[in-house]
């Protein structure tokens, strides 16, 4: 048991966050030849991301002012920080120190990152869906957290030209590279959402603060960027309520596409929450969209599930469409178009 999570630390440090954080890469390393700490991550939910948990249970409680020389690596505490390299003795301390606090962490929270910035190879996916179907699009986004993406055609976008994408008078702005030979068709204006429905086994509210710190001590602590984004489509998340209902989106998924008329696009979509289902899960999920697709038109936007890239399955007139339409970056910092 404990070999495959010190796997699952250095699968972490090398597809994650070489490149990205270096603090958390050099943790990460650190923690998968350490028996003690990898006894600790074991203490972690079934299904969850370890290393994102127990990184941001330590980040949470350095956040709620937890006194210890640890935060002295950690950018989003600290202006000078120190090297990474002397950081290890400090995290391995604090964890000894805090050990009940984190595990209380690890037993009880789950990893909701909701990342804003996915939107961003969203964006020319949704309006590739309108091309086809020429419908507004219902939203029915599983593990939605809380929301964030559900409101995508509020923001504003670029692509490493002038142009100026989506919302023009939003506050959230987003940047993405388009990698590749290939490029969406990104119309000016996002098109039409006429419902927005989000289903997580644990909802967040903004609204709460507990809730929002969460969200925000699971943005790893260099990525101020991240961490200012979550602000600003936070505000807007508290000024356009949403429909956020708590349970199983994959058991519920029948009945909610049920009550949407049939003028409207069904589009369920999800990125990176698969990766916590299990198989059987995952299964399902697959199998239910195909039973909808027999009866009306649906699409599923995901990722996680065959493989790391984008996916697009849709359903018109029963006739199924697969295709592969992107591979991303983990934050949406770039992405490669397929179609």
């Amino acid at each position: 048991m404990e070999q495959r999570v010190a796997n699952i630390f250095k699968k972490f440090a090398k597809e994650e966050c070489e490149g990205y954080c270096e603090l958390y890469e050099h943790l990460s390393l650190k923690i998968a030849d350490d028996e003690k700490m990898l006894q600790l991550a074991l203490h972690a939910r079934e299904g969850q991301p370890i290393p994102n948990l127990l990184f941001g249970a330590v980040h949470a409680l350095l956040l709620k002012g937890k006194v210890h020389e640890l935060k002295h690596f950690y950018p989003s505490i600290v202006s000078d920080v120190k090297g990474v390299k002397d950081s290890y003795p400090y995290f391995k301390d604090f964890c000894e120190n805090y050990r009940d606090e984190i595990i209380e962490f690890l037993q009880t929270k789950l990893v909701q990152t909701n990342e804003v910035r996915r939107c961003t190879y969203l964006y020319p996916t949704f309006s590739y869906i309108y091309e086809i179907s020429n419908k507004p699009l219902a939203l029915i986004e599983i593990g939605t957290s809380s929301g964030l993406q559900l409101l995508w055609d509020q923001y504003n976008y670029s692509y490493g030209s002038g142009q100026i994408y989506g919302n023009r008078h939003s506050n959230v702005h987003l940047t993405a590279e388009i990698r590749g030979d290939k490029e969406p068709a990104l119309p000016v204006e996002a098109p039409p959402v006429a419902k927005r429905i989000g289903v997580d086994l644990n909802v967040l509210d903004l609204n709460d603060e507990e809730d929002e710190f969460w969200l925000n001590a699971l943005i790893w602590p260099n990525l101020h960027e991240r961490r200012e984004t979550l602000q600003q489509a936070a505000e807007i998340v508290k000024q356009h309520p949403l429909t956020l209902i708590e349970g199983d989106g994959v058991a519920m998924l029948s009945d909610i596409v049920n009550d949407i008329p049939e003028d409207y696009a069904v589009c369920v979509f999800h990125t990176h929450v698969a990766n916590q289902m299990p198989d059987q899960t995952k299964d399902d999920l697959l199998e239910e969209i195909k039973k909808i697709g027999s009866t009306r038109e649906v699409f599923h936007v995901y990722n996680n599930i065959q493989d790391r890239d984008l996916h697009l399955d849709y359903y018109i007139n029963g006739e199924e469409s697969l295709n592969t339409i992107a591979t991303t970056a983990g934050h949406g910092k770039w992405f490669t178009w397929k179609l």
